[in-house]
């Protein structure tokens, strides 16, 4: 029986977690050969945790609270290293507190992994349910992240991630800023499922401009250094074109230099160091048993 645990960060949205665990619990009751687990990595939250039980489909809960608020990128690094570190496990599968990652869909992502056991599973987005401008900045993100980079990025955290694989990317240090781009970089064969957005079960999305502004940044800085190639050809062309196009070039010489710029500034949010001693982070453990 293969073991699989469920690694859901949070942060102050304890009836949202709720709702999702008595969802997932009901979803799982039906799968075969898998021993199920769920750990909870509270980042800080500050709204007293509301009262948790233990599902009965699910075999272990627990609950890690961290001294700190990190935000959910370094909680899912954090959480898959101490997976990695201190359980027994062969499958972890990531996903969001709040409703937004579908439950039923675990139901497809266990699905593609039973059929090829040694190769992870990423949700493909086709479809959110944001507004329409949202959803042209999210479609405008993955343009520039794919012409900086060469790199086609349609996913976020939900996935089904094998032993081998977490093993490979909880040493490195560009988890600590984006999961999608670290397993975009590292990760080299992983097939993928379609999956929609789904909408917060209680209050308003979390993923703001701002926010989308900095994954989308976090995620071409994981490809720095073939941003700055690219960024380097795109500027020889430019200076060529200037006889056509004049002060115009300049312009967009400009800013190019500046977007690499900021990416280099974004770049230092990867840090190894962080990331190895992230368990001193934790306050405490809470095994949840009835």
């Amino acid at each position: 029986m293969k073991k699989l645990i469920f690694l859901i960060p949070i942060y102050n949205d304890w009836k949202s977690l709720i709702k999702l665990i008595s969802e997932i619990n009901n979803i799982i009751k039906n799968i075969s050969g898998f021993e199920f687990n769920c750990i909870i990595v509270n980042d800080a939250s500050n709204i007293g945790q509301a009262e948790i039980l233990k599902p009965s489909n699910i075999k272990s809960l627990k609950i890690i609270n961290m001294k700190k608020n990190k935000g959910h990128a370094r909680c899912n690094a954090f959480g898959l290293r101490y997976i990695n570190n201190n359980e027994s496990f062969d499958y972890v599968i990531l996903m969001d507190g709040d409703g937004e990652d579908r439950p039923n869909e675990i139901i497809d992502l266990i699905n593609k992994i039973s059929k090829e056991p040694d190769v992870s599973v990423v949700a493909k987005r086709i479809k959110r349910a944001e507004g329409f401008i949202f959803q042209l900045m999210y479609q405008a993100h993955k343009l520039i992240v794919y012409i900086f980079t060469g790199k086609r990025i349609n996913f976020g955290n939900y996935s089904c991630l094998r032993k081998k694989d977490v093993n490979n990317l909880s040493n490195k240090a560009s988890l600590w800023s984006s999961f999608s781009g670290s397993v975009k970089k590292h990760i080299f064969k992983f097939n993928t499922i379609n999956s929609t957005r789904g909408t917060r079960y209680f209050g308003p999305s979390k993923m703001s401009l701002i926010n989308l502004f900095l994954h989308s940044f976090s995620i071409i800085a994981v490809f720095k250094y073939q941003v700055f190639l690219r960024s380097t050809f795109m500027i020889i062309i430019l200076a060529y074109l200037s006889i056509y196009l004049g002060n115009i070039s300049i312009f967009f010489q400009i800013l190019i230099i500046l977007f690499n710029m900021i990416i280099f500034i974004v770049s230092l949010r990867e840090n190894e160091n962080e990331l190895i001693k992230s368990e001193a982070t934790v306050a405490s453990i809470n095994d949840i048993i009835h």
